[in-house]
């Protein structure tokens, strides 16, 4: 007989070992675990009773231990073009968490949260503003997609609606909810669940230097090396003025930042992003263009730009369309690959740095 298995509120938080050790501790075959993940993951049922092969003593056992419920959505707000959708979802012990789902050509991409707010304090960045509430357990940042995989699947149509992408962008520092974020991943990626593709799940960090190297040392249960994409929060390429930016930086700074970058390419092979939100008279200059190409040489990296959204307690704003030009000027000249990133929410508060778990 397995080991007790302590009870928990949502049937999300089961690891899948966990769901096989309940069942056997409830004296179920051990068939019964794989079917209830793939009503979870697969199917993406939303009520027990709509798991007709089990049995109806089951369904109630389940049901009356573990409430299968979606985190209600407290508020919505839909951008006038309709292409992004930001919901306000209240959890299990009444705090709550913005999530964000974007719509393009030929992606749906979900940008979910890893924690209530942020202990970090960048200094443009609306959920650093409001500080840290608490962490999520991996069945909360897994919700969040599901959340998004029925909306997608009410609407019906073709498998382009379908949830494609995810990017763990939302509330908080994910390397700072190391194990519950890594588990999440893994949920989401498992191809006998809800079977996203790693290379389609993108992890943001400001730079948790013993975290990446923890992150780079990842393996999946069915094999090889994690495959997610791993974007760096930047912003600024000389450390006086991350400093600023990203107060962080000043723990591990950017010597250390990008060493383990090196470290996380050369143990994993996967082309690295860095993010960087350009910032009218800050960090817009060529000459933190020019320090920034130094910072890349011999590493493979894409680097997107993000003209500054607003957020309520910084004055900064985005910069001009010549400044940008002057930036990706030299970075085209070096032969770094950028992208100038097309806003998107930002009439609504859902762009990139906006998320404050509040509408």
């Amino acid at each position: 007989m397995a080991a007790d298995v302590p009870p928990r509120s949502s049937p999300y938080d089961l690891s899948f070992p966990a769901l096989q050790a309940l069942m056997d501790q409830w004296g179920e075959p051990p068939f019964r675990a794989r079917q209830v993940w793939e009503w979870l993951y697969v199917h993406l049922a939303d009520d027990w009773e709509q798991m007709t092969n089990l049995p109806r003593s089951l369904r109630e056992r389940l049901a009356e231990r573990y409430p299968l419920l979606s985190p209600p959505i407290q508020a919505t707000r839909v951008s006038s073009d309709g292409l992004t959708r930001k919901d306000l979802l209240r959890l299990a012990d009444g705090e709550t968490v913005e999530a964000v789902l974007m719509r393009y050509e030929r992606r749906r991409t979900a940008c979910i949260s890893t924690q209530v707010g942020c202990p970090l304090g960048c200094v443009f960045c609306a959920t650093g503003q409001v500080g840290f509430r608490r962490n999520l357990s991996a069945g909360e940042i897994v919700a969040q997609a599901l959340h998004f995989a029925r909306v997608l699947g009410a609407e019906g149509g073709s498998s382009g609606r379908s949830l494609s992408h995810v990017v763990l962008m939302g509330m908080g520092e994910p390397l700072l909810n190391y194990e519950a974020t890594v588990e999440a991943i893994r949920r989401l990626s498992d191809p006998q669940g809800f079977r996203l593709g790693q290379r389609r799940i993108t992890l943001s960090t400001v730079g948790i230097v013993p975290e990446m190297d923890r992150l780079a040392s990842e393996s999946n249960p069915w094999g090889g090396p994690l495959q997610i994409t791993l974007a760096v929060s930047l912003h600024a390429a000389t450390d006086d003025l991350r400093n600023r930016l990203v107060p962080v930086n000043r723990r591990y700074g950017l010597d250390a930042l990008f060493a383990a970058c090196r470290r996380y390419f050369a143990r994993t092979g996967r082309r690295l992003s860095f993010e960087w939100v350009l910032i009218a008279g800050v960090n817009d200059s060529p000459d933190q263009a020019e320090a920034l190409v130094r910072r890349l040489e011999g590493l493979t990296a894409h680097v997107n730009l993000i003209p500054l959204n607003p957020t309520p307690a910084y004055d900064g704003h985005p910069s001009s369309r010549e400044a940008i030009t002057a930036f990706t000027a030299v970075l085209e000249r070096r032969g770094v690959p950028f992208t100038v990133r097309l806003r998107r929410g930002t009439e609504i508060q859902a762009g990139c740095g906006q998320l404050r778990g509040s509408l």
